[in-house]
C-alpha cells in the first residue's frame, strides 16, 4: 500500500471517527468533514487506489457540475437540517460528498492538462463562493438555535475557504504548469 492510500484511510477514520462537533460546534465540524472528504481524502484515494478511481473518471466539467449540485444541494437549509436530524440522511450526505469528490479528482487528474485544470479551478470557484457566502452572511442560515450560532456558521465558512480554495487552486495551477511543460517539450 502506498503513502496516499494509507493517508486516505487514516483521514477517513479521523473525519468520521473523531468528535469534531464536541470540539468545534456543529457547523465547523460539518465543514471539516465536508472539505476533508472532497478536497483531501478524495484526491488521496484517487492517487492511492487508482483502479478504484478509474471508473469514476468522468469529464472534468461533468465532475465539477455534479459536485456543485451535491455540495450546494446539501447546503440548502432543508437538506442540511435533514442531515442534522437523521442519521440516514447524514450518511447519504457524507457518501455523496465523498463520491462527487472522487468523480472530480479522478476526472481531473486522469484527464490532466488544461481540461483537468479547468475542472479544478471551476470547483474552486464554486467552493470559494459558498464559503464566502457562509462567512459573510449577516444572519444564521441554518437552524442553529444557540448563542454563537452566527460565529459558528462564519467559522465553518472560513474553514471551507481555508481548506478548499488553496487545494483546488494549487492542484489546478499544477495541472496548468504540467500542460505548459508538455507543450514546451513537444515544441523542442
Amino acid at each position: 500500500m502506498n503513502v496516499a492510500a494509507v493517508l486516505s484511510c487514516a483521514l477517513l477514520l479521523a473525519i468520521w471517527g473523531l468528535p469534531w462537533s464536541d470540539w468545534l460546534g456543529h457547523f465547523p465540524a460539518h465543514m471539516i468533514r465536508h472539505m476533508g472528504l472532497v478536497a483531501v481524502v478524495a484526491p488521496l484515494i484517487v492517487l492511492g487506489f487508482p483502479r478504484l478511481a478509474d471508473p469514476l473518471a468522468l469529464s472534468p466539467l461533468a465532475g465539477a457540475v455534479l459536485e456543485f449540485l451535491v455540495v450546494w444541494g446539501f447546503h440548502l437549509p432543508v437538506l442540511h437540517e435533514a442531515a442534522m436530524a437523521s442519521s440516514v440522511v447524514f450518511i447519504i450526505e457524507q457518501a455523496l460528498f465523498l463520491i462527487v469528490g472522487l468523480v472530480v479528482w479522478a476526472g481531473c487528474l486522469r484527464t490532466g492538462g488544461l481540461a483537468g485544470a479547468g475542472g479544478l479551478l471551476l470547483t474552486s470557484m464554486h467552493m470559494t463562493l459558498l464559503g464566502a457566502l457562509l462567512t459573510l452572511s449577516p444572519r444564521v442560515i441554518y437552524a442553529l438555535d444557540h448563542a454563537g450560532a452566527l460565529q459558528e456558521q462564519q467559522l465553518g465558512g472560513m474553514l471551507m475557504l481555508a481548506i478548499g480554495t488553496p487545494i483546488y487552486l494549487i492542484a489546478g495551477l499544477w495541472l496548468v504548469a504540467r500542460s505548459l511543460e508538455d507543450t514546451k517539450d513537444e515544441m523542442a
